[in-house]
């Protein structure tokens, strides 16, 4: 199997050349731009499993990187940070950010991130390949979601969130659990990044569907895909 590639933009060269390192020993490729918009080109370009990207760059900075990058390819995207800076986290994972690390960081925390995110888009579907519920149809296999019969562009993490609310339609899912399932660690207060991927959904497939609220959130808890009044009480639509 070849090597999957990483593509790290960051202006922090020695930083580049521990990341390299580091991930490289972990079996992956590693290809290193020190300026936004020579970063953009290369990872439009390039054949990237994933890339790293740090907020404060030269030239185009992080977020309009990701901004303009997201127009082109929905490549996942780990953000890295300045510790404590939580606007930068928020605003990444509201532009499209699959998932963000502050700097300082434990390579091996790297490489957990990275290797979480990569093998929930490689795995296999679990249980139904096909779920129906409305007017939302999500395709496990080929990692597609469709509303009202129009694909819909996601992030890795959004579809993983929303395939994990999906199957669970009509209870709540804790984000505990969510954030356990889908990026591979355990919950922390401070985490922010489930509730900003489900953020995103609800933008991307509207607040309501049949005038219920599509995903609703339960306070201290979690989240709940409210199934439509159509649908509360018949069987879900199985392909």
């Amino acid at each position: 199997m070849p090597e999957q590639r990483i593509l790290v933009i960051d202006d922090d060269h020695e930083l580049c050349e521990l990341v390299t390192e580091y991930v490289s020993a972990e079996g992956f490729s590693v290809d290193a731009v020190h300026d936004g918009e020579a970063g953009l080109r290369e990872a439009v370009a390039g054949d990237y499993a994933l890339v790293l990207l740090d907020v404060m760059l030269p030239g185009a900075n992080g977020f309009e990187v990701l901004r303009r990058l997201r127009t082109r390819s929905l490549i996942p995207v780990i953000m890295l940070t300045a510790r404590g800076d939580d606007v930068d986290r928020i605003v990444g994972l509201e532009m499209g950010a699959d998932d963000y690390l502050p700097k300082p960081f434990n390579p091996r925390e790297l490489v957990a991130r990275i290797r979480a995110i990569l093998r929930r888009a490689d795995s296999p579907p679990d249980g139904r390949a096909v779920i129906e519920i409305g007017d939302v149809r999500l395709d496990a296999g080929a990692r597609i979601v469709a509303l009202m019969g129009v694909d819909l562009r996601v992030t890795a993490v959004e579809f993983d969130v929303l395939d994990r609310l999906l199957r669970a339609a009509g209870s709540v899912v804790s984000r505990e659990q969510l954030t356990r399932d889908v990026l591979d660690r355990e919950y922390s207060a401070l985490d922010r990044a489930i509730d900003m991927h489900v953020s995103n959904l609800r933008k991307k497939l509207g607040a309501e569907y049949q005038g219920t609220e599509r995903i609703k959130t339960v306070r201290g808890v979690g989240y709940v895909y409210t199934l439509p009044p159509s649908l509360a009480d018949a069987d879900q639509v199985e392909a």
